[in-house]
């Protein structure tokens, strides 16, 4: 672990030993002055519209990392924390694959550094204390009806979804409906991750709705005094973990949002650790371009001021004969005139790609049953489009699999000079800004607020708040909101 730290600039006292193998890194990192001569330079990691088993995102940004270190470069990886949920379900586990993994990758799969838990607890203490608050008299005259806050779990359990709580008579609470949402979902992890420091997770956390009064009044974290209570369980969660991939590249992982129902990135802290301490940040955002990217940019490079160079679009045979027609359990057969069937789904979201005005370079990450003349499929379509273009074999091979992808991005993102440019502007309203998200990402004709959605939004511009970004929680299967509708769907209209 030492030796990884080392190749960062990193010395013993600005860690926090976790065993031989991991360690959390000082805050106070951020505060010094880089020391490498030129800017670090970031680069997203995004994919198509991915099969349930995904595209190898995170696969293809260890084997990335790897490919610029051996080429001489200093890189380093922010990356984010798996969640249990899908490393017990269909993931099987969020550290890569092959030879372009992390390491320890059993820890860092389960429980890891007790960042996810750390989360939980905060999550639920800050539910159990509303609860205490309606119980002991409620002062604040919180309407049972309209509160926010469920409680999390860091794994499946769809039993608990939803649930009646505060059953068995008067000592245990008022009974009213709630449930369980998983721990990647949960605002804290969300504003962990968003955070640029503890003052700012305060900040965040003090104005964290919980629910309305029966004034229809926001009632808040900070209403309930229990801001310093959730900050101390998070006191070592806001220290980014540091590891390694397989072949010794440094990473820094840290915080786990889904990109389906969150923004899905990796903490800020991390990525800016990255970017100071490393000549290249790679980095990635969950799901496909659509979700995960989307909010990359619009949310979290938007509020921190960061600006990728180039983003890295993973594509993968098995994903484009998905949105060509094949059923999954076919994908290893093999079919180029699938993959073309296919291609809308790719172009859609080079599209995506351009309309933030950064340069694409698309990946093919390699898989075992893919024959040379489905991948000259691909090929020849990013000729066509003036996309940069490599097949990757990095879970096999390892870094050197991904050499001349790692080549093409290097040029691209030298070659990069303008900032992203936004979707929309926090001036925006908010049907406007969903529409925005709506038509230029996924394609839409328009959207159709249900009424349940005008309600809300009208709250939340009462509230004060149409001035933030939005997040959208929409299916990873499709780039409309039917996970039935493959490839690239036309004339929907978003719900």
């Amino acid at each position: 672990m030492m030796r990884v730290a080392e190749s960062l600039g990193l010395g013993a006292d600005d860690l926090v030993p976790f065993g031989h193998d991991k360690a959390k890194v000082r805050l106070d990192v951020l505060e010094r002055p880089r020391t490498r001569p030129e800017p670090g330079r970031l680069i997203l990691v995004s994919a198509i519209t991915p099969t349930k088993a995904g595209e190898g995102k995170t696969t293809t940004s260890i084997g990335l990392a790897d490919a610029l270190t051996a080429d001489g470069q200093s890189a380093c990886l922010a990356l984010r924390e798996p969640s249990i949920g899908p490393c017990m379900g269909v993931k099987g586990g969020g550290t890569g694959g092959g030879r372009s993994r992390l390491t320890p990758s059993d820890d860092i799969n389960l429980h890891f550094t007790g960042d996810m838990h750390a989360v939980t607890a905060a999550h639920n203490l800050l539910a159990a204390t509303l609860d205490n608050h309606l119980h002991h008299g409620n002062a604040l005259d919180i309407d049972p009806q309209r509160v926010a806050w469920r409680r999390v779990l860091d794994q499946n359990d769809r039993s608990l979804r939803n649930a009646i709580i505060g059953l068995g008579g008067v000592n245990q609470g008022i009974p009213r409906e709630s449930g369980f949402d998983i721990t990647a979902a949960s605002e804290v992890m969300a504003m962990l991750c968003l955070a640029d420091g503890p003052e700012d997770l305060r900040r965040r956390l003090d104005r964290t709705l919980v629910g309305l009064n029966r004034r229809g009044e926001a009632v808040t974290a900070k209403d309930l005094a229990v801001t310093g209570a959730l900050m101390a369980l998070l006191r070592d969660a806001m220290l980014p973990n540091l590891v390694q991939t397989t072949e010794g590249a440094p990473a820094i992982v840290h915080g786990g949002p889904f990109a389906n129902i969150a923004h899905g990135c990796n903490s800020v802290i991390a990525t800016r650790m990255a970017l100071q301490l490393a000549d290249w940040a790679v980095t990635e955002a969950g799901f496909g371009f659509d979700l995960g990217a989307e909010k990359f940019f619009d949310i979290k490079c938007a509020g921190a001021g960061l600006d990728p160079a180039a983003v890295v679009l993973v594509a993968t045979v098995r994903a484009l004969k998905l949105h060509g027609g094949v059923r999954f359990k076919d994908l290893d057969r093999p079919d180029p005139e699938a993959v073309e069937r296919g291609l809308p789904n790719l172009t859609k979201h080079l599209e995506n790609v351009a309309a933030f005005g950064k340069p694409a370079i698309v990946a093919i990450n390699r898989f075992g049953a893919d024959t040379e003349a489905e991948i000259a499929v691909v090929l020849k379509h990013c000729e066509g489009l003036g996309i940069p273009c490599a097949a990757s074999t990095h879970f096999a091979e390892g870094g050197a699999g991904a050499v001349a992808l790692s080549r093409l991005v290097r040029e691209a993102a030298q070659g990069a000079t303008e900032g992203f440019q936004p979707l929309y502007q926090s001036s925006d309203s908010l049907p406007d800004k969903i529409s925005a998200v709506a038509s230029r990402i996924y394609g839409a004709d328009g959207i159709r607020l249900t009424k349940r959605a005008r309600r809300d939004l009208k709250d939340i511009e009462r509230l004060g708040w149409a001035h933030l970004p939005i997040c959208v929680a929409k299916t990873q299967s499709s780039l409309s909101d039917d996970p039935r509708r493959r490839g690239r769907p036309q004339h929907i209209q978003v719900t």
